[in-house]
């Protein structure tokens, strides 16, 4: 039922109390959804691989691997969030404006997302700890950063993220859907106090916590790597191992670069938004790119900190070859 030039009710039947929703044209729309699609399932797929060969292989079930685990977990949840509202509702809702599932269900949708996202940039904080530990004090890495202490500092982070999103989504816990003006709109707010806190403590912190970090294994990595390489090439091989440093000094810049780039560009839109009091607009068109880059980051996530690393293309092998249903398999060698 149309009412406007260029707009149509959610609820054609509530006239009076439906929201409206934007027209768009037929291309435009199934280029939306099938971008989207993808995105979603390629973020459902790749992190589920990284899931599966972590889980199963004993091998690879290192300090490190289970963050990546914990990465690869939340990633997933967001993949299957996005697939759940492009597949079961009736449209995008933060792209079409129209949301058909109630006030519950809308709260319920807000609640988890922050959970995730909250839980996944805490896990990429530790990730830059234990990197951190790694390079600039290898000798003493096995005994600080252990199996227990890993579980334990990942089940504190996502009963942080719960305890943390239920302080800042309270309102809305507490009545559904109290700041929707009308019938089809699953509004993202929270008040001006709450969205700066959550900036701070989601965003600014962590940043600050991770570039610092990196920047210290980074600075450590290139000195040690040239210090490497001025001790062997006093002795023989002069030309391979300069080679080889240089090469080892450009992956760890690439590496690191990409990590700290993909996160601030993928993240600081959405937060800036919020940062200047619009984070209730976030269900409007106008600001649909800046949810689907925030949420996109934890695509790039698994090919960021899984890809580069070999035993994630072997295990990928032993997944699709079936390999990993024979017996025994989880004590292939992975490494």
């Amino acid at each position: 039922m149309e009412t406007l030039e260029g707009t149509e009710l959610c609820f054609p039947q509530l006239f009076n109390t439906s929201c409206r929703k934007p027209m768009r044209p037929h291309f435009e729309s199934m280029l939306i959804y099938i971008l989207l699609s993808s995105i979603s399932l390629l973020t459902v797929t790749l992190n589920l691989l990284v899931i599966i060969s972590i889980s199963h292989f004993r091998q690879l079930q290192t300090p490190t691997n289970l963050l990546l685990l914990s990465l690869a977990v939340s990633d997933f949840f967001v993949g299957l969030l996005m697939l759940f509202q492009i597949m079961l509702i009736d449209g995008c809702w933060f792209f079409d404006g129209c949301w058909f599932l109630g006030d519950l269900m809308c709260t319920l949708y807000q609640y988890l997302a922050y959970i995730i996202t909250s839980a996944s940039v805490g896990t990429m904080v530790l990730i830059s700890i234990d990197r951190y530990v790694a390079i600039c004090d290898p000798l003493h890495y096995s005994t600080k950063v252990t199996h227990k202490r890993v579980q334990f500092c990942l089940s504190l982070c996502w009963i942080c993220s719960v305890i943390f999103q239920s302080m800042i989504l309270k309102d809305i816990l507490k009545q559904p859907g109290r700041y929707n003006s009308c019938f089809g709109e699953c509004i993202n707010f929270v008040t001006y106090i709450a969205g700066i806190t959550d900036v701070i403590f989601s965003f600014i912190v962590p940043v600050n916590v991770i570039v610092v970090l990196y920047m210290r294994v980074f600075v450590v990595a290139v000195s040690q790597a040239r210090a490497m390489r001025s001790h062997i090439a006093a002795v023989t091989l002069q030309f391979s191992v300069k080679v080889t440093a240089k090469k080892s000094e450009l992956k760890a810049a690439r590496t690191l670069g990409v990590v700290v780039v993909v996160f601030l560009i993928c993240l600081c839109p959405y937060y800036c938004v919020v940062l200047t009091g619009q984070d209730n607009l976030l269900n409007a068109s106008s600001a649909a790119s800046v949810i689907c880059l925030f949420y996109f980051n934890s695509c790039l996530n698994p090919v960021i900190y899984a890809f580069f690393y070999p035993w994630f293309r072997k295990s990928i092998n032993f997944i699709v070859s079936l390999k990993i249903l024979q017996p025994n398999s989880c004590e292939a060698n992975m490494l």
